[in-house]
């Protein structure tokens, strides 16, 4: 029996073949980075609203919905570039988006060069979750998204039918997150969408590097929390809510400072400095005293979806956490 060999591919064909391949991979790999900064900042969509206002992208349209549907658009290409649906108008959105998020940690970055502390800085395309400084967040988004999303474009598929099936299924996963995105504010998250969850150390939650690193353990902040039980309240100090808690709360304030064995009460806040180790409130009668701390915004926001935001250490270790300030008295036996 005659065996024939098989037509060799011509050059052209197998540089076509190639560029699929590479264009594929790229997309896929894009979108797959898509994904994981849409995970990140989905959890929390109030930081990112918070990040867009100190932007001032908010010009057109309020910074809530303006984080929404840009955590949809991201969820949607991701997937859609996941799914090998790299046509144009999948890409040009694509690389537009890229554009947004370079140019976004660019001035980050140009302004930390010029001695400035940009205040969301912490902030970038991954949330909050993400600790990382102006330069690693641009380098990083360069290495990450400029060179998937060139090389994304080669190797289009040129197939004539719509991909309907594969479009749908984009669609769906969008709203699915659309959805999720509008009822996270309301949902019981907090322990798994930031840093501050049971079981972490103190000593771990920093933030910055080198000589700027900060940890709530640092000498300049809060060391004793090192050792020893400790009731930690994050709070914004002008919030009403906040200043009522404290007040329904006022014997058991006094009965703590009054008895050592109990676990204290630190109270961080990211207002105006203040050297004082104890402040007497004035608003109430008598003035309880509470320990009072100010903290980097930069090192408190990752640990929080809304204030205040409380959690019980032990020896340095987060044994607890709670949305709001929880009633002192049942905080004994812990």
């Amino acid at each position: 029996m005659m065996h024939v060999d098989a037509p060799e591919s011509s050059p052209n064909e197998s540089g076509e073949r190639w560029k699929r391949i590479v264009g594929t991979l790229a997309g896929v790999f894009l979108g797959l980075v898509f994904l994981v900064a849409t995970y990140g900042k989905m959890f929390d969509p109030r930081a990112f609203a918070e990040a867009i206002r100190a932007d001032g992208l908010d010009f057109l349209i309020p910074s809530e919905p303006l984080a929404l549907l840009m955590l949809v658009a991201e969820a949607a290409l991701g997937l859609a570039l996941v799914l090998n649906l790299r046509r144009l108008w999948i890409l040009i959105p694509t690389a537009l988006l890229v554009a947004f998020f370079l140019f976004l940690t660019g001035r980050v970055y140009v302004a930390w060069l010029n001695g400035e502390d940009p205040a969301m800085a912490s902030c970038g395309c991954f949330g909050n979750l993400v600790d990382h400084t102006p330069p690693e967040a641009f380098w990083r988004d360069v290495v990450l998204l400029l060179p998937a999303t060139v090389l994304a474009f080669l190797g289009r598929p040129r197939t004539s039918g719509f991909p309907w099936a594969r479009s749908f299924a984009v669609l769906g996963f969008a709203l699915g997150v659309g959805v999720f995105v509008w009822r996270a504010p309301d949902l019981e998250l907090d322990d798994f969408a930031t840093r501050l969850k049971p079981g972490v150390r103190a000593a771990e939650i920093c933030v910055g590097r080198g000589e700027d690193e900060i940890c709530l353990t640092s000498p300049a902040l809060e060391p004793l929390l090192a050792e020893g039980r400790h009731i930690v309240v994050i709070a914004d100090l002008a919030d009403e809510s906040f200043i009522q808690a404290v007040i329904d709360q006022t014997d058991e304030l006094y009965e703590r400072d009054a008895d050592p064995t109990l676990p204290q009460v630190l109270v961080l806040h990211s207002g105006e400095k203040t050297d004082e180790a104890t402040v007497n409130f004035p608003f109430l009668t008598g003035g309880a005293p509470l320990s009072l701390k100010y903290a980097p915004r930069s090192l408190l926001r990752p640990l929080y979806r809304s204030l205040p935001r409380t959690f019980l250490l032990v020896d340095g270790r987060v044994l607890r956490t709670w949305s709001g300030f929880p009633p002192l008295a049942g905080l004994r036996a812990e």
